[in-house]
C-alpha cells in the first residue's frame, strides 16, 4: 500500500469537569490504523508545555510521530446535556503552513484532520496536494477560527476544497454547507468523492457521480467519541490499498463497529 500520513494539531479536552484527555484527529486516527494492522505517519502539533500530558497516549499506539513546535494547543470543552453535547472552544491551534508539509516525506495518501477553519490554510492545502490524494475532515469547513461556543457556519473559503479529493462530513455539517443530504446538493462541493457519516443510520458515499447508502451495525451503550475520525482514516487506507468507494466505506463501518464494542 503507498505510503499514509494523518495530519492534525492534538487537542486538550475537558468533558463534563474530568482531568483533561488527549483529543484531535491524529489521536483518534491513530487507534484505528493500530486496529487495521497498519503503520502511517502521525503527524501533530500541540505546545511544548502540552506534550507530558498529550504525548503518551499517542506514543504507546506504536506508530510513527512526527512532533512539530507550536505555540498553542487546541483545547474544548465539553457539557453533556442528555444526549446532546454542547462544545465551548478554549484555544485554537497553530495553523500548519506549507513549510510544514516538507516533514511528512514519501507518504502518497494523506488525511487532514482540522478542528478548526484556520488550522489548514488553502495554500497548505494546495502543497500538500501535489502528487498526493488529500482527505479532509470537514470540521475545517465549519468551525470558525474563534474561541466560546461552538456554532458552526459555512463561511470557508471555496479555495481550500480545489485541493481535496475526499472530504468527510457528519449529518449537521453536511446540512450547514449544502442544506441537504442528496446527491446535488452534496456534488455541489466540487470534491471528487464525499462522505456523510449517519450514526448508527450508517453513512452516504457520494463517488463516480452516484450517491449510495452504506448500513451501519448499532453498538449499544458505546461511547462514539473518535468514530468520525477512525471512519475517515479507515476509508482512506482502504481506498489506498485499492479498494473501490462504496467497498471502502463498508470496511470502515466495519472497524468503527469494532472499535465501538471494545
Amino acid at each position: 500500500m503507498p505510503p499514509l500520513a494523518v495530519l492534525g494539531n492534538l487537542s486538550r479536552d475537558l468533558v463534563d469537569g474530568a482531568p483533561p484527555r488527549v483529543g484531535g484527529a491524529p489521536y483518534w486516527s491513530a487507534r484505528a490504523l493500530r486496529e487495521l494492522d497498519m503503520s502511517a505517519l502521525v503527524a501533530v502539533k500541540c505546545a511544548d508545555f502540552d506534550r507530558r500530558l498529550l504525548a503518551p497516549p499517542v506514543l504507546e499506539l506504536g506508530l510513527p510521530v512526527l512532533w512539530l513546535a507550536a505555540r498553542s494547543t487546541a483545547a474544548f470543552s465539553f457539557h453533556y446535556v442528555g444526549d446532546r453535547r454542547e462544545m465551548t472552544v478554549d484555544e485554537l491551534g497553530e495553523p500548519w503552513t506549507p513549510e510544514d508539509i516538507r516533514f511528512i516525506g514519501d507518504a502518497r495518501w494523506v488525511h487532514v484532520g482540522a478542528l478548526a477553519r484556520s488550522d489548514f490554510p488553502a495554500e497548505t492545502l494546495a502543497e500538500l496536494a501535489d502528487g498526493r490524494t488529500v482527505s479532509l475532515d470537514g470540521q475545517g469547513l465549519v468551525r470558525p477560527a474563534r474561541t466560546g461556543p461552538l456554532e458552526l457556519d459555512a463561511a470557508y473559503d471555496p479555495e481550500v476544497l480545489r485541493h481535496v479529493s475526499i472530504l468527510k462530513l457528519n449529518e449537521e455539517e453536511a446540512r450547514v454547507l449544502v442544506g441537504g443530504l442528496d446527491a446535488g446538493a452534496l456534488a455541489s462541493l466540487g470534491v471528487p468523492e464525499v462522505l456523510v457519516t449517519l450514526g448508527s443510520h450508517g453513512s452516504l458515499v457520494l463517488a463516480n457521480g452516484t450517491l449510495e447508502e452504506v448500513d451501519a451495525e448499532r453498538v449499544e451503550g458505546a461511547d462514539p467519541t473518535g468514530a468520525g475520525d477512525a471512519f475517515a482514516v479507515a476509508y482512506l487506507a482502504s481506498r489506498a490499498g485499492g479498494a473501490e468507494p462504496v467497498a471502502a466505506a463498508r470496511r470502515a463501518t466495519e472497524l468503527v463497529a469494532q472499535l465501538l464494542r471494545r
